[in-house]
């Protein structure tokens, strides 16, 4: 029989891959669709970085790629603190939840974004709090810890504002200020941020009554 520990640290390397994959796909994605038109592929990079869905699977594979590798360093140390973890989990969730409330219905990708989308939008999301569930520690989890997860949604809706407002192009139909108008703009995002708080009320709950099992 293979050991629990051996079996886990290879399924951790299988989803740090995928995470990988989906992000690699994205960005040739973009980058040729640049090429073809002959725009800039700094450009590309910007606007690659400028979507939450990259900005947490960024984070996801980062964490993952952390648990599985042994080297020690502060960056590993960092990301695999329990609140660390805990955070990345909640914005993959509200990626995931998102998608599948507010934009799978938008469009329908085909091919090599299909794969891509799929892989960051819904495998990502469900590996990472299947991790999250068994290999993060649990009962460390505090409501304040709420207070700093949310300092990310929230700089990352800024950057959102000042990216459309000086390129007129937004990441999300939700917050199109050309097309909504600002104040319904802050009504949605407000209404994210809800849902993100009431994710991460959620998570702490299951971390303290995991931490009674």
């Amino acid at each position: 029989m293979v050991d629990p520990s051996v079996l886990r640290r290879r399924l951790v390397a299988v989803a740090a891959m995928l995470g990988w994959a989906g992000l690699s796909i994205q960005m040739y994605l973009i980058f040729y669709s640049r090429w073809t038109l002959g725009a800039s592929l700094i450009g590309g990079l910007v606007s690659f970085f400028s979507y939450f869905t990259v900005l947490s699977n960024t984070l996801v594979a980062t964490v993952l790629t952390c648990e599985w590798t042994s080297r020690e360093s502060a960056a590993r140390r960092w990301f695999l603190q329990p609140w660390v973890s805990s955070g990345v989990a909640v914005s993959i969730a509200v990626v995931g939840l998102a998608y599948s409330l507010l934009l799978r219905h938008l469009w329908h990708p085909e091919g090599w974004q299909w794969l891509a989308d799929e892989l960051m939008h819904d495998v990502m999301p469900l590996l990472f709090l299947g991790y999250w569930w068994c290999c993060v520690p649990k009962g460390t989890l505090r409501l304040r810890h709420i207070g700093l997860w949310v300092i990310y949604p929230q700089v990352y809706f800024a950057y959102a504002l000042l990216r459309g407002h000086l390129l007129a192009t937004y990441p999300y139909p939700f917050v199109d200020v050309d097309k909504l108008g600002y104040p319904q703009v802050f009504i949605n995002a407000g209404g994210l941020l809800a849902g993100f708080v009431v994710i991460a009320l959620l998570l702490i709950g299951l971390d303290r009554w995991r931490a009674r099992m």
